[in-house]
Parts: structure tokens; C-alpha cells; sequence
């Protein structure tokens, strides 16, 4: 018996069935080859196991990220380093379900390479990025956390912001502190203090 045509697919559109199943929380090699329409042994012949995939797919998000914003000599480098944070941060939490996996990738694939090298541009040393990739990375992490659990689509921020208010019931006898500073809790997982966080990162590092 003759056999057909090996079918083939290009490696993007591998990326792109995995990215809808990590969203879907149902990424595993058995269903990204049923979706793309392989066999898992085809598959293996693109990315030889999930891991490979989650690297790959961390590199393409990374990508996403205008990588310019750090090399813009109008801006002063804490400047850059904020701007290219907060895009990063925007494309990460578009697949907030994804986010616990990509950051458990290897990063070491071309774009996260390209990125590091810059920040190496705007900042003191590999220490100082490291540093800020930690409070960037790990910010986005609990900001996704908390997105998954307002479900899909999640609401607006300043909604998210007033559900966490209305549920912190603290005791302010018992809790007198934590009571005193219950909006800027509720406010935790926000562009604001994203932002606040990051400015103190970057002056720390800076000696200021």
C-alpha cells in the first residue's frame, strides 16, 4: 500500500495551538498534536518534549514586548527599563493562565537573550538585571495569579481593585495596622503598584 504525503505544519502554527491550550490549562503533546492535526510521533519531530514547547512559546511572548523601548536614547534608562516592564507585563497578562509555565521555562532561547543583553544596556550589571527581571517577573506572576481567579474575561482593574477591598473584613481592634492600610492592600495586584515597586527597585540600585 502506498502511503500519502507526510503532512506537515509550520512550526508557528505549532506555537500558536499551544498558546490557546496553556490559556486552556489542557497543554500536554497528545492534545497540541490532536489540534494541529499530527500524530504525536509527527509532533516530536518539532519540539521533542513540553518543555521545549514552553521555551519556545516563552521567547515568542517575550517578542511581543516592544524590545526598542529599552534602546531609546531620548529616555533616561530608568525610564526605558519602566516602559519595556510595563509592555512586557501587558502581553504576559493577556494569557494569564499561560504565565505559571512560561516563567518555569529556561529562558535562553534568542529573544530572551536579545532582551537581556539590553537591559545590560540601561542597567549597572548582570546583578542589577537580574534584580529587576525577579520583582518584574514574580510581580507579574501574583498579578496573574489574581487575574485567574476573577476567571474569564477578568473585569476591569479599578473593579478588581473594589472586590478585594469589599472582601478584606479585618478586625481593626485586633488589626489596627493592617486595617489603616486595607485600600492600599486591596490595590496590591495594580498598574500602580506595579509601578510604585518598580521605581524603588530601580532607585535602590541606582544608590538614590
Amino acid at each position: 500500500m502506498t502511503r500519502g504525503p507526510r503532512r506537515s505544519v509550520h512550526p508557528d502554527a505549532v506555537l500558536d495551538a499551544a498558546l490557546e491550550l496553556i490559556d486552556e490549562g489542557a497543554l500536554t503533546m497528545r492534545a497540541l498534536a490532536t489540534r494541529v492535526g499530527l500524530t504525536p510521533g509527527a509532533l516530536y519531530t518539532y519540539f521533542p518534549d513540553r518543555s521545549a514547547i514552553v521555551t519556545a512559546l516563552a521567547d515568542r511572548l517575550l517578542a511581543e514586548a516592544d524590545l526598542s523601548l529599552l534602546d531609546d536614547p531620548s529616555l533616561p534608562p530608568h525610564q526605558r527599563v519602566e516602559n519595556y516592564s510595563l509592555a512586557l507585563r501587558e502581553v504576559l497578562l493577556a494569557h494569564p493562565a499561560a504565565v505559571p509555565a512560561i516563567l518555569g521555562a529556561a529562558f535562553n532561547g534568542p529573544m530572551a537573550l536579545r532582551v537581556g543583553e539590553s537591559l545590560l544596556g540601561v542597567l549597572p550589571d548582570a546583578r542589577a538585571t537580574y534584580t529587576v527581571m525577579v520583582y518584574v517577573l514574580g510581580a507579574i506572576a501574583l498579578e496573574a495569579a489574581d487575574l485567574e481567579a476573577f476567571g474569564t474575561p477578568p473585569p476591569p482593574e479599578p473593579d478588581r481593585v473594589a472586590a478585594r477591598r469589599a472582601a478584606l473584613l479585618i478586625d481593626p481592634e485586633q488589626f489596627p495596622r493592617t486595617y489603616r492600610e486595607l485600600d492600599t492592600i486591596a490595590a496590591y495586584n495594580s498598574t500602580g503598584q506595579f509601578r510604585w515597586g518598580l521605581h524603588r527597585v530601580l532607585a535602590g540600585l541606582s544608590g538614590s
